[in-house]
């Protein structure tokens, strides 16, 4: 009985020295991150000892020009966490969404922009504002693979392309005299054509799975409200062979005769997987799909 109470307290000394000994270690591993913490504190104080607002915007904006985009927006946000209240804070916060969008971090870039057209409805920077959020919203799914290969982006979700459509027309609608115009109406042109593929896929998909009521009716509100764009054709040849399978001849022998005589040698645009070699090649891979 005595050797088994001994044995016992053995263990129980053990437990309390081990879990005084982790206590121990777990305490220097704080102090430890604390030092390195106040220490890279202490360096980055040091760093801007002696600035002044006019310095940091110096500063960021030569970052800007030379591509050191991550460094402009951590100067950006540094002004306007030191001076939010200062004479330039609204230009602080356009320029934030500049340096945002050119960093690709486009959701902070919209945000910074709304910010901007919150506390300044009046300012003469809205319509960049609203650019700016256009832009970043255009962007925002575009990645590495996009720029360098032939991808089809009319085949993803077209959530963030219909909100930059959005952004762009009300920049038109308020401010038709903008210096930004130009560029966003040839922008909602893209958007437009890409919106209207979109619509062409979806209907396309429906054929697949033989819902031919859901192709005929996706088919037609393409060529009903994308008029003019090259998705017309295709949506056009959907409705034919749609109707052909509901027996509906005579829907169907309109839809083939309003393509004829205005597509009579085929659609003016090539589709994506038609383009090029590569686009070929990387439709078979189908990783669009």
């Amino acid at each position: 009985m005595l050797q088994r109470v001994m044995s016992i307290m053995r263990l129980i000394l053990i437990k309390i020295l081990f879990i005084g000994f982790l206590s121990l270690i777990l305490s220097g591993c704080s102090t430890l991150g604390n030092l390195f913490s106040n220490d890279s504190a202490s360096a980055t104080e040091d760093e801007y000892v002696g600035w002044d607002v006019q310095k940091f915007r110096s500063e960021a904006k030569a970052e800007l020009d030379r591509g050191s985009y991550e460094k402009a927006v951590k100067l950006y946000e540094t002004i306007e966490t030191r001076y939010p209240f200062g004479d330039g804070s609204a230009q602080t916060e356009l320029d934030l969404a500049y340096a945002y969008y050119k960093a690709s971090k486009h959701e902070e870039a919209v945000a910074a922009a709304d910010r901007f057209i919150k506390v300044n409805p009046r300012s003469v920077g809205v319509d960049y504002a609203l650019y700016l959020k256009g832009l970043a919203n255009y962007n925002r799914d575009i990645g590495f693979i996009d720029r360098f290969l032939p991808t089809d982006t009319s085949q993803r979700d077209q959530n963030k392309a219909q909100i930059a459509y959005n952004n762009f027309k009300e920049l038109i609608t308020r401010f038709p005299n903008s210096r930004y115009v130009p560029d966003a109406r040839l922008r909602m042109i893209a958007l437009n054509n890409n919106l209207a593929m979109h619509e062409v896929h979806i209907a396309r998909y429906y054929m697949n799975r033989k819902a031919y009521v859901a192709a005929a009716s996706r088919a037609s509100d393409v060529v009903e409200h994308y008029q003019g764009t090259p998705a017309v054709p295709y949506a056009l040849q959907v409705m034919q062979e749609a109707y052909a399978n509901l027996g509906m001849t005579d829907l169907g022998k309109d839809a083939a005769r309003v393509y004829e005589l205005n597509y009579p040698n085929g659609p003016p645009v090539a589709e994506h997987k038609d383009a090029t070699v590569s686009h070929q090649v990387w439709d078979f891979i189908g990783l669009e799909k």
